[in-house]
């Protein structure tokens, strides 16, 4: 579902962020990407989903190119950054109904699907109120059934647990696990190492723009915890 080829950015000030990473989402994974901040973690999914523009290597979403087929591959992908911008003069009705309008969600898809995220993360009785009302937590929760309204075959998030209580973190996992059932692809970063341990089939490890360590979960972590990995990992290429 998402294949990263060779990708490296460098920005102003000869600056390299990403340098020649490569990478195989397949569809049924639960992939966590995990690394220090500033390890290039949030260029490599912005340039994923076609916000981040790059000049080395290629990304591939379902076969084609984020460089050559933006929409295209925008249209069976969603994101979800660690910050959601959302639009705080709309309602969060309005805006689910706008993000359905983009992706040309049909009527009664969108209620549906609304109504059951909604309900999910108890966020129905405030859709009517606008977003600039909203604490932190329901804007994460209402740009997560923004990102599911359209039924993405990959979804791609940046810290997707943060702000987000634990009954809704618990029920987020379970929505994951959901989608690959049925075939999607998920691919987040993040820096709680537990919940990637337990909930993720793979793991990659980056470190100061390079991949140092990438596979399934029981193979990166081999006899050891996932958190004492990531620490021999980060030390062993500091010497």
């Amino acid at each position: 579902m998402l294949e990263i080829k060779n990708f490296s950015k460098t920005y102003a000030g000869n600056k390299r962020a990403v340098d020649h990473l490569s990478l195989d989402v397949c569809a049924g994974d639960i992939y966590g990407f995990i690394g220090q901040n500033g390890a290039g973690k949030t260029t490599t999914l912005r340039a994923a989903m076609g916000i981040l523009q790059f000049e080395e290597g290629d990304i591939l979403i379902d076969g084609h190119s984020v460089l050559k087929d933006p929409v295209l591959c925008k249209s069976i992908s969603a994101y979800i950054p660690d910050n959601p911008d959302l639009y705080d003069f709309l309602t969060g009705v309005q805006y689910l109904n706008y993000i359905s309008d983009v992706f040309r969600v049909g009527q009664e898809q969108r209620t549906e699907r609304i109504v059951k995220y909604a309900d999910m993360f108890r966020i129905r009785d405030e859709l009517g109120k606008l977003i600039s009302s909203y604490s932190h937590g329901m804007k994460q929760k209402l740009a997560i059934i923004g990102a599911l309204v359209h039924a993405p075959r990959l979804l791609i998030l940046d810290e997707p647990f943060v702000g987000l209580d634990p009954e809704a973190a618990f029920k987020l996992k379970n929505v994951f696990k959901e989608m690959c059932e049925n075939g999607s692809a998920i691919f987040f970063s993040t820096h709680v190492l537990d919940v990637a341990e337990k909930l993720c089939n793979k793991i990659a490890i980056i470190k100061q723009g390079k991949l140092v360590a990438c596979g399934p979960t029981e193979q990166v972590r081999g006899d050891e915890s996932l958190e004492t990995v990531f620490m021999e990992v980060l030390e062993s290429n500091d010497k």
